[in-house]
């Protein structure tokens, strides 16, 4: 069978980068949009409502425009925006965050895919909220650090200039105002009753990500050690394709003695460290903030949904 599949914002990066997933299957139909009509209601309507799948890389007014358009019941919008994240009736496409995650984006005709930041936060505390090891009213912060592409077109032409500018070339802190676009997200797909003190930090290199998160053992459920940690989320990521929990304090790593927050790059793994002490711990998740932390999780749920190999045209 073949799928007709449309993307509204496809010049841009998720866009670009889903065309990139699709554009070897031969179960796939791209509907293509004539570059004069790009922003045209009608034509977009017209394509919006003729997919089976349809994914929405816009910004979030736009996508909150484009999901009004579609009058047609069979058609599944997977939005790569912020819109929809938290929006009672759309579905979270993060099909590891629970055993029922599944069915519901299976069933559902609204999907949104997650943020990068945010997949990599849940994907390591969600598990230990669930397992009752981290207390909902806990107070927790993490760090993200990721390339610039995360940023899209503007950000990517930015650090792309020859010569680099001075002030691009060192790490650079943001969201200063705590305000971060994805702190909804991370709060209500964890469990967590108050948002994490959030501060991610862009690179001077194209894509990677990794969101670490410390905590004290004593945040934690009263005798809760690392190797109790390290369990819960194997147990929870068992027989997963794509999450990875590595060995505690993972000794090629803590011997290379640094991280590299790029390994994941090209595909739609994420791997899971627990660093600890005897006092405290730190998890680390880390992905492609390009793959599974945007096209390549949108392009996951869509086979979910339409109930093909989870891992089909993904690495």
């Amino acid at each position: 069978m073949t799928y007709k599949v449309f993307v509204d914002g496809q010049e841009g990066t998720t866009g670009l980068r889903i065309h990139d997933y699709l554009a070897a299957r031969a179960d796939v139909e791209v509907l293509k949009i004539a570059p004069d009509k790009r922003k045209d209601p009608a034509e977009r309507s017209r394509l919006l409502n003729a997919a089976d799948v349809a994914f929405l890389c816009l910004p979030d007014v736009a996508s909150r425009e484009a999901a009004f358009m579609v009058n047609n019941p069979n058609t599944c919008l997977i939005d790569a925006s912020t819109a929809h994240r938290t929006t009672p009736g759309w579905a979270f496409g993060l099909p590891e965050l629970n055993r029922g995650q599944r069915a519901v984006i299976r069933n559902g005709k609204r999907i949104s895919n997650p943020g990068c930041h945010s997949s990599a936060f849940i994907l390591a505390v969600r598990p230990l909220v669930d397992a009752g090891l981290l207390p909902p009213d806990a107070a927790v912060s993490a760090t993200s650090i990721t390339g610039y592409s995360g940023g899209g077109k503007s950000m990517i032409a930015d650090y792309e200039q020859q010569p680099l500018p001075a002030q691009l070339q060192a790490p650079r802190p943001y969201a200063l105002s705590l305000k971060h676009k994805h702190l909804p997200e991370m709060m209500a797909h964890t469990g967590l009753a108050t948002p994490p003190v959030f501060m991610p930090i862009v690179g001077s290199f194209y894509k990677g990500l990794a969101v670490s998160v410390p905590l004290h053992l004593s945040q934690l459920k009263a005798g809760t050690t690392p190797e109790a940690v390290h369990a819960a989320l194997a147990a929870h990521y068992q027989g997963e394709r794509f999450i990875n929990v590595l060995p505690l304090r993972d000794a090629p790593t803590v011997d290379a003695g640094a991280f590299d927050v790029q390994a994941c790059n090209d595909t739609n793994r994420v791997d899971l460290f627990v660093f600890a002490s005897d006092t405290q711990l730190l998890l680390v998740a880390r992905l492609d903030n390009l793959g599974k932390g945007a096209s390549g999780a949108a392009v996951q749920s869509m086979n979910v949904h339409l109930g093909l190999e989870e891992s089909l045209g993904l690495v």
